[in-house]
């Protein structure tokens, strides 16, 4: 039974009861923004790591500047859904939740609040790309834009190709955004992160329309990094190039696969930097064989 096969199906078992029937039935309410947010609970993030992840979103919403942002909209409202995602395992954390005011903003951090997040095992950015895709069939809302909003500590080691994902994702009309967490802390295993893992998303995770991502420069700095990509999302905005930890793709022309970024931690020190190197986007692939082999018992990154 093969690994893509597997991840497929675990995609649709969980949809069954993610998505209720409720949402087909009835009009389909107008929005400006469709978000589907999807955050890396993989076995790479410890259990306060994870939290601190879901206080981030938590703290967004209740950010009057996300409240404004929503608002300031043609349509003054959004649907948002929150899910965590590990390999081959996603869970629906809060459902489609339109956001029109302060009320249901708070409403809508209250159930993300409401529990702790579960950690799984692997990283599957491409399962996760494909069940956000997946969560706008049928949701009770039609949106001006759709976006897939992941954040995550890691490149993809289960299930397709995560570029892969990423094109069938944009064929469907729908926009991914990255939120990469770089850090140089080594994985429960003992492991090193991936160096240049900002590359990596932009050049395999992100696409569609306009696309972009914010990165953050640590676990303690994911609620900065979140708030100020909710704000840009939700508006429709982007960040400066190449500017206060943010790259996008899709409005110039892509960087050449040596980058030069000044405002890393990576780079060579303050005021300077030095030429990066983008991973392949078989890079998380290339790392699982050569630390664990044809294994697919592992609970690794």
């Amino acid at each position: 039974m093969g690994r893509r096969w597997i991840t497929g199906m675990a995609v649709c078992a969980t949809l069954a009861w993610a998505v209720p029937d409720a949402r087909a039935a009835g009009p389909e309410t107008p929005v400006d923004l469709e978000l589907a947010l999807g955050v890396d609970i993989s076995r790479s993030i410890d259990p306060d790591e994870a939290q601190l992840q879901r206080n981030g979103y938590v703290a967004a919403f209740r950010h009057p500047k996300v409240h404004a942002a929503i608002r300031a909209g043609m349509m003054g409202r959004i649907a948002v859904a929150y899910y965590e995602w590990s390999g081959y395992e996603q869970r629906i954390v809060a459902n489609w939740t339109v956001i029109g005011d302060m009320a249901s903003a708070n409403g809508f951090a209250d159930a993300l609040a409401a529990n702790q997040p579960e950690i799984g095992s692997r990283t599957g950015l491409s399962a996760a790309i494909d069940f956000g895709a997946n969560l706008f069939d049928r949701n009770g809302v039609e949106g001006l834009r759709r976006v897939i909003d992941l954040s995550g500590d890691g490149p993809n080691n289960w299930g397709d190709l995560v570029s892969v994902a990423r094109d069938r994702a944009v064929a469907r009309r729908i926009t991914i955004n990255g939120l990469p967490i770089v850090n140089d802390r080594p994985s429960f295993s003992g492991r090193p992160p991936m160096p240049d893992l900002d590359l990596y998303y932009r050049d395999c995770v992100i696409g569609g329309p306009r696309a972009f991502l914010i990165v953050a420069s640590s676990f303690e700095d994911f609620s900065r990094a979140v708030l100020r990509k909710l704000i840009l999302e939700i508006a429709g905005l982007h960040p400066v190039r190449d500017s206060g930890h943010a790259l996008l793709r899709g409005l110039a022309p892509q960087p050449p696969r040596a980058a030069r970024w000044a405002g890393s931690r990576l780079a060579a020190g303050p005021g300077t930097a030095e030429p990066r190197t983008a991973p392949p986007c078989d890079a998380g692939e290339r790392q699982s064989r050569r630390w664990w082999g044809d294994r697919d018992d592992y609970n690794g990154r």
